[in-house]
């Protein structure tokens, strides 16, 4: 599409400017993530052989063709932390040997889906075990059901659906991996009239930490089966396959609209105006912080506006009447596209690599007076990187809280808008002024956290102090029964993984059979 960027680049093109910063690299937090060691296992050579005896996909060791490029997360700032071996899974045996050769040689493992953890969470000094050779996709038409692989890409699955001429709701990053993405919830443009991702699971297909291969649905397994629907990756198990209810897709209204005059007023208009449109309206709206010498020279925060409507432009030009009272935009593409090709070309993003930290919330209303003072304020007090920060609201509500907090494990049943505070930066900028923005982001976060509620754990922060109830709230003891019944031993575990809870002996027969000492 023309505004192509990558999955964290959020500023306008009118908003940029060049900071020219030009200092040292930075991966400021590179020990914070994996599941527990802090130095490469000592494994034998031999016993790497076995591990590639054992599976039908590739062994990767360091120094291996194509180790590096799998290896690397999406979050640059975790790439120091690399694994001693990577399992290329192609199928759940695979997957299952994998798991027990990281038992039996008490090597850590962690999953790597897509490898998109904002955390880092998706790597590790032992074995990665990556599914993204699982990658199929296959539709039912007299279901509606798509099934598809835990290492399905979204450009793969796109693909696939659009073959079909259906959709489900699903994210924009063309290399987001599909499991981690469901399992967390899935938001997209198409949650409020269809609910999240993890609303439209039927099925799902795993490998427990004993290395058994495990159905669970609402009738099979049905407690897994509600841990699975919004817990988030790598909790409970290696999940290898879904199966998810589809809807058929029609022609689209796309948007990407951007605002610089009278921010403030505009940005109230312009959430009280999405705030009363229809289910049918998908929307991401981007508040694009500058640096003091930044608003010294005449250029303020602007306001970007990013979605999909199913609907003419004359109807969201109805939608955005308020708005467009206030402040004309300075940028504007509206066009009516086919389902598919408006994703493909006009609403999605690569994802390439990059540094970045994310702080997440929920509004449960419209954000009050107050609450958009104290974001513009921080938002004019960014210390500056060479990339870009500021605050990025999602729209949810409608189909994403037609469904209880306990019925599924996803509990923010209850919210208007999701929030983020995002910072990005590169290897250009000094790990002095990459402290001085986290620092900035940090106590942006801790104002906004007056008017905000929980967090969600598919934008996993590793600075979240009570993340256990930001995530889970009410569903929390459940969550950790389950654990304690499925996983006691912890074999999937990482610095913000669900812990094992009382109830094991409770809820050890609703899984009979899967649960082994090691």
């Amino acid at each position: 599409m023309a505004n192509a960027r990558s999955r964290r680049r959020f500023l306008v093109d009118s908003g940029k400017l060049a900071l020219g910063f030009t200092l040292g690299s930075s991966v400021l937090g590179a020990a914070a993530c994996g599941s527990g060691s802090s130095s490469s296992p000592l494994v034998s050579p031999s016993a790497w052989k076995e591990l590639a005896r054992r599976i039908s996909g590739q062994v990767l060791r360091p120094g291996d063709d194509g180790y590096l490029e799998t290896a690397l997360p999406n979050n640059l700032r975790y790439a120091s932390h690399l694994p001693a071996g990577i399992a290329m899974c192609q199928n759940p045996n695979d997957v299952a040997q994998s798991i027990l050769w990281s038992r039996q040689h008490a090597i850590p493992l962690i999953t790597r889906s897509g490898g998109h953890s904002y955390a880092g969470y998706s790597t590790t000094r032992g074995l990665m075990i990556d599914v993204s050779p699982i990658n199929h996709a296959d539709y039912d038409p007299s279901t509606g059901i798509v099934t598809i692989g835990g290492g399905i890409r979204n450009k793969a699955l796109y693909a696939a659906l659009e073959a079909a001429n259906a959709t489900i709701t699903h994210g924009r990053c063309t290399g987001v991996g599909g499991a981690a993405f469901v399992l967390g919830g899935g938001i997209g443009f198409n949650m409020r009239r269809f609910g999240l991702a993890c609303d439209l699971m039927v099925e799902t297909q795993l490998v427990t930490a004993d290395g058994n291969i495990v159905t669970a649905n609402s009738s099979e397994n049905p407690d897994l089966f509600w841990a699975c629907a919004g817990a988030g990756g790598g909790n409970y198990g290696i999940n290898t396959e879904f199966q998810l209810r589809t809807f058929p897709v029609s022609d689209l209204t796309v948007f990407n609209i951007t605002w610089t005059s009278d921010p403030e007023s505009l940005y109230t208009a312009l959430i009280a105006a999405l705030q009363a449109g229809p289910p049918t309206l998908g929307t991401r709206v981007s508040l694009n912080a500058v640096t003091p010498e930044q608003l010294k020279s005449g250029t303020d925060v602007s306001v970007g506006l990013l979605g999909q409507l199913v609907g003419t432009p004359d109807e969201l030009a109805e939608i955005l009447a308020p708005a467009y009272a206030v402040s004309t935009p300075v940028a504007a593409t509206i066009q009516v596209m086919p389902y598919w090709q408006a994703q493909i070309d006009f609403l999605s993003e690569t994802g390439s690599p990059n540094r970045y930290q994310e702080k997440s919330a929920f509004f449960q209303d419209v954000p009050s007076a107050q609450a958009i003072d104290t974001a513009f304020s921080w938002a004019r007090r960014w210390p500056g990187t060479s990339e870009q920060a500021g605050m990025v609201m999602f729209q949810t509500g409608d189909q994403v809280n037609a469904i209880a907090p306990d019925a599924t494990a996803f509990v923010h049943r209850d919210s208007d808008w999701l929030m983020t505070v995002v910072v990005d930066w590169t290897s250009k900028d000094s790990d002095a002024l990459v402290r001085q923005n986290l620092d900035w982001q940090k106590d942006f976060y801790g104002a906004m956290r007056e008017f905000t509620t929980g967090a969600f754990v598919n934008f996993i922060d590793p600075t979240l102090k009570s993340w256990e109830q930001d995530y889970y709230g009410s569903n929390l003891p459940r969550l950790e029964s389950i654990k304690a019944a499925i996983d006691p031993h912890q074999v999937f575990h990482f610095p913000e993984s669900i812990r094992p809870g009382s109830g094991t002996s409770s809820n050890a027969n609703r899984f009979k059979g899967l649960v082994e000492s090691a």
